[in-house]
């Protein structure tokens, strides 16, 4: 892995956090064997993650009846490429439930060829770019932005954790005749979330009564995820998320970046986005009441 800063490394044009996982264990998932009943969360960095963990895991409750083995999503639903000292994950019981920020080159090959369900969740990149701006502001792996036009800068040229959020959601969009996969947008989610919770469901494959849709939808809100302890990272040492300047869980809203963006700011994102976006049929919600670009 090369350094491209003093908190940020490249590995095969991805980039992450330095010290967060090595060279050897990402070629290493090369090799990891796909089950047909794996469930793998995607998304680029601040696009709706903890919250479709909280979903998936809601739906596959009744897996998971040894509360004492896995007290919260994040070890219901662990990160692929950072195991973070945990037992081999192929000793885990079926099915198995993983999240993950990479790109198809970096995943298991595998999960090409068997039944495997990808969930691919995107968001809005203004929004994104905000929340993923706060989250550096408390988050203590990564550099925090001297201002907002810094950050930016970086996100626009790719230079953060994840790398270009242009290139991920392109790299997974262009490939989804490959994989078995459900696209979702973080937007959809807030303004229909029953209606997200039953496509998840049906891709899934899990055929629950209206009642348990309606627990998931009640126990998946902002309002209660923020109060859950499973569910909100509130777990997390002090030492790695500083809560006083921002919290896994911040807004939960569209629209957000109009209170930090400037207008040349908004102007500029939407060429750069047309120029690297125009061509996929892709539509994304920028405000409540606003209109897809």
């Amino acid at each position: 892995m090369e350094n491209i800063t003093d908190y940020l490394c490249k590995y095969k044009d991805y980039v992450f956090a330095i010290g967060v996982t090595t060279a050897e264990y990402i070629d290493s998932l090369q090799n990891f064997e796909i089950r047909d009943s794996d469930v793998f969360v995607v998304t680029y960095p601040k696009s709706g993650t903890v919250w479709t963990q909280q979903i998936v895991t809601l739906i596959c409750e009744s897996d998971f009846e040894d509360s004492g083995l896995y007290p919260n999503n994040l070890e219901r639903m662990p990160w692929l490429e950072y195991r973070e000292g945990r037992p081999d994950y192929s000793l885990r019981a079926s099915p198995r439930l993983f999240a993950s920020h990479l790109t198809p080159v970096l995943m298991p090959p595998g999960l090409r060829d068997r039944r495997a369900k990808v969930i691919y969740v995107m968001r809005n990149p203004k929004d994104n770019v905000v929340s993923y701006y706060h989250f550096c502001l408390a988050w203590a792996a990564l550099e925090t932005p001297k201002s907002f036009d810094e950050f930016l800068q970086h996100f626009l040229s790719g230079q953060v954790g994840a790398a270009s959020w242009f290139d991920h959601v392109r790299a997974w969009y262009s490939r989804r005749e490959q994989y078995n996969i459900l696209f979702l947008t973080y937007e959809d989610m807030i303004m229909d979330l029953h209606t997200a919770v039953r496509k998840i469901c049906h891709f899934l494959e899990r055929d629950l009564d209206e009642a348990a849709i309606n627990r998931i939808v009640e126990k998946a809100t902002f309002k209660n995820m923020k109060t859950d302890p499973k569910a909100n990272y509130e777990f997390l040492p002090e030492d790695m998320l500083n809560r006083e300047k921002s919290t896994f869980l911040r807004k939960g809203t569209i629209g957000d970046w109009k209170n930090t963006f400037t207008v040349a700011q908004s102007e500029m994102f939407d060429c750069v986005y047309q120029e690297r976006m125009g061509d996929l049929p892709l539509k994304f919600i920028w405000e409540m009441n606003g209109q897809p670009l």
